[in-house]
């Protein structure tokens, strides 16, 4: 069935206009003013034919695709699952995905990269890929991955998750050199962290208090790391991309000035760098603990300035990272770092623009467009013609407080809960299909299949 959505803000592309959207099967098939009476007779009749959704005083978006989760499957599904951690994601506007290979198997082989597609191919409502995982002894696995069905290798320049830290320098330069395909890195100096982290337990003992994590994952741990990673690519040649940077020193690595289709070395910020501070480690405690580190006001105020045009920051993602409600109650030394996002990141931008220190096309810009654009994915990112017909519809003015009972992350909580939106997200559509009508998800009728694709890439 075709579907007319009609009246609606479109906001894409650094336009905020009124207009309609027509669906044709899994594509857009048009974008523009009064469908219904359109020049082409084949448009005008198929919009007078489709079924109507009447989006009047709603903002209609291109879906965001989020190049950093980790849905935690396989191995750990006590925390999260891709059918879970999906369903999550479509609630808050986040159509496609790319995860990451810390599970349980890691993903440092082919086969295990599969077994990852294909369960999602079975749960996901979401389009879906997922990172073939780097170690210091599987540079033959690496090199088999095909860069147009996979998003790219992820390298652990910093043990955030144990043995897939890659330290030998040898392995590191032969990565960097014979990949072919995007490199993503975790860069944090182990060395740093290691020296830090001893000072703070000479000082406290057990019970290091939470507000060091960022003194121990420290910015200069951050810097030391990606300047390495930078002047590794720069020297080989390498397509690198930078994730969840943290720090305003970090910034001065990255050039905004290029146009992104030209540049070799990319960057990322995700949601809990741009919103929390390490004011906040008083009051959420291990809740916002994330390596690396949310770190102080005046880097924060950094990252947000690098996100306007010509800003240092390429694309915006969540680091989707659930862990349970016990896990996280834990101790500094024990509580793990990261935590669920997917559900709140966009309503989390749109409160962004209400401070002033986003603009409402920022959103589409940088968690849409160019994340499109940066992984060269085919046919998503963008509400145009031919365009698989992924988008969020989302209502401005519905203010709303996040409390556990809506959370549909396995974990049962968010670093948000009480927090207040001005933005409500009340409809999510993946390839063409409905999977958030605003209240639930939309599952599939009479054992259909899920909406849910793998995603390619044009390289």
């Amino acid at each position: 069935m075709n579907h007319l959505f009609t009246g609606a803000t479109l906001v894409h592309e650094g336009r905020i206009e009124t207009g309609d959207l027509l669906t044709d099967g899994d594509r857009i098939k048009a974008v523009g003013k009064d469908l219904t009476q359109h020049s082409d007779p084949a448009i005008a009749t198929a919009a007078r034919q489709a079924k109507v959704h009447d989006c009047t005083g709603l903002h209609l978006l291109p879906g965001l695709i989020d190049d950093q989760v980790h849905f935690r499957e396989p191995g750990l599904t006590h925390k999260a699952e891709i059918a879970t951690e999906s369903r999550a994601a479509v609630a808050g506007g986040i159509t496609s995905f790319m995860e990451m290979p810390n599970t349980v198997p890691q993903s440092l082989n082919q086969a295990l990269l599969q077994e990852k597609y294909d369960r999602a191919a079975e749960v996901s409502p979401a389009n879906y890929s997922f990172f073939m995982g780097a170690s210091n002894g599987n540079l033959e696995q690496v090199l088999l991955t095909d860069p147009q069905s996979v998003c790219g290798v992820k390298v652990f320049m910093g043990s955030s998750t144990g043995d897939m830290l890659v330290d030998d320098a040898a392995v590191l330069e032969g990565i960097f050199k014979e990949c072919p395909m995007l490199i993503a890195t975790h860069c944090e100096d182990e060395a740093t962290i290691r020296a830090n982290a001893a000072a703070a337990r000479a000082q406290f003992g057990d019970e290091v208090p939470i507000a060091q994590h960022p003194l121990i994952r420290s910015a200069e741990a951050c810097y030391r790391s990606s300047s390495r990673a930078v002047e590794l690519a720069a020297r080989t040649g390498a397509r690198l991309h930078v994730l969840h940077i943290s720090t305003a020193k970090e910034l001065g690595l990255f050039d905004g000035s290029i146009p992104l289709s030209e540049k070799r070395i990319t960057a990322e910020a995700c949601t809990h760098h741009l919103w929390f501070s390490d004011a906040d480690y008083a009051e959420r405690g291990t809740r916002i603990k994330w390596n690396p580190a949310v770190k102080t006001a005046e880097d924060r105020a950094a990252l947000r300035a690098a996100l306007k045009p010509g800003g240092a920051i390429d694309v915006l993602a969540t680091d989707h990272a659930p862990h349970t409600k016990a896990e996280k109650a834990n101790g500094y030394w024990t509580a793990p770092s990261g935590g669920p996002l997917v559900q709140h990141a966009l309503v989390a931008l749109y409160e962004g623009v209400a401070q002033g220190w986003l603009q409402l096309t920022d959103i589409p810009r940088l968690a849409s467009h160019r994340v499109a654009e940066l992984f060269d994915i085919e046919g998503r990112g963008y509400l145009r013609p031919g365009y698989f017909a992924d988008f969020v519809l989302v209502n401005p003015h519905a203010p709303w407080t996040v409390t556990e009972e809506g959370i549909l992350s396995k974990c049962g909580w968010s670093p948000f809960t009480g927090d207040r939106f001005s933005a409500r997200v009340v409809g999510t559509w993946v390839n063409g299909t409905e999977v958030w009508d605003g209240e639930r998800v939309v599952e599939p009728s009479n054992g259909g299949a899920h909406a849910g694709r793998r995603m390619t890439f044009d390289r």
